[in-house]
């Protein structure tokens, strides 16, 4: 399940990552980012019952990376909030405990081999902190770039030294 969050009216937090460099910029989002959809993450982990670990990453499965084209670009910044395993692998199985199956049956043997209830967890994690991301991307949007401009005014110091 994919789904877009666009920032719009925040022009100042535009404009000071216009003044960095663009790999800076990114960068400073990138960050800002994560922190924002970190409690999602958590959230979601615990929603799942410990059946999977829900990272917040740039990287897709190469299944996945098809349907994720459009997502790239030279200034955006991409992340997904998503199932893997516990090593850290992707979970395939993930949308099957998310939104269940029905009864299934083997092909060739005709043997039940049962239904899976639904079992949401991502989706119930998005909703509840839905409404609270975009005050804290912006908070955390602001943290990053000051923390950018003073990192880039003490390499600045230490260079004309």
């Amino acid at each position: 399940m994919a789904m877009k969050f666009k920032m719009e009216g925040a022009g100042d937090i535009e404009r000071a990552l216009a003044e960095l460099a663009r790999g800076t910029a990114k960068g400073t989002m990138r960050r800002a980012m994560k922190k924002t959809l970190k409690p999602v993450a958590k959230a979601a982990e615990g929603l799942s019952g410990g059946n999977f670990k829900v990272a917040v990453t740039s990287k897709l499965a190469a299944s996945q990376r098809r349907d994720a084209r459009m997502d790239r670009g030279r200034s955006k910044v991409v992340l997904y909030v998503g199932p893997v395993m516990p090593d850290g692998d992707t979970a395939p199985h993930a949308h099957l405990y998310e939104f269940g199956t029905v009864q299934r049956f083997h092909k060739k043997s005709g043997k039940s081999v049962g239904a899976m209830p639904a079992r949401p967890f991502m989706r119930p994690a998005w909703d509840a902190h839905q409404a609270t991301m975009l005050e804290t991307l912006k908070r955390e949007a602001w943290k990053e770039i000051e923390k950018t401009v003073e990192r880039a005014r003490r390499k600045a110091e230490r260079a004309a030294r």
